[in-house]
């Protein structure tokens, strides 16, 4: 069983920043893309950000409304990726959900609806207040 341990989520003001984590096994990381994706309440899901753990590229994608304010990237030490996020705005808050699949990558570059055959993580609460 895929196991994918979220942290980081909080309360900020707008402007600004998180960071969060997601760790998972080696054999997980070494097999996959990771990704977030958000939901707002009421909302569907949105791809935030994903990055290959798998080999040497490490090459990342973001959502389109990211616009340079997000980072995600990885240590394959420790089998974790990370989001830093800055400059946050009100409507980034949302459950932030950790995702392993090799299609997390497609779906966060081409902005895909999520699948069943992804993993999720428990998701962590991030609010922006205005």
């Amino acid at each position: 069983q895929v196991q994918l341990e979220e942290s980081g989520g909080g309360s900020v003001e707008t402007g600004g920043s998180l960071r969060l984590s997601c760790g998972t096994s080696a054999d997980t990381y070494r097999r996959n893309c990771l990704g977030w994706f958000r939901r707002a309440p009421g909302k569907e899901y949105e791809g935030v950000a994903s990055i290959f753990t798998g080999g040497d590229s490490g090459r990342a994608y973001y959502g389109e409304f990211v616009k340079g304010r997000f980072t995600i990237s990885r240590d394959n030490a420790k089998n974790t990726v990370y989001l830093q996020m800055n400059s946050l705005k009100p409507e980034d808050s949302g459950m932030y959900y950790c995702a392993a699949n090799l299609l997390v990558c497609q779906a966060v570059k081409d902005g895909r609806d999520v699948s069943d055959s992804f993993d999720w993580g428990q998701g962590t609460q991030v609010t922006v207040s205005s």
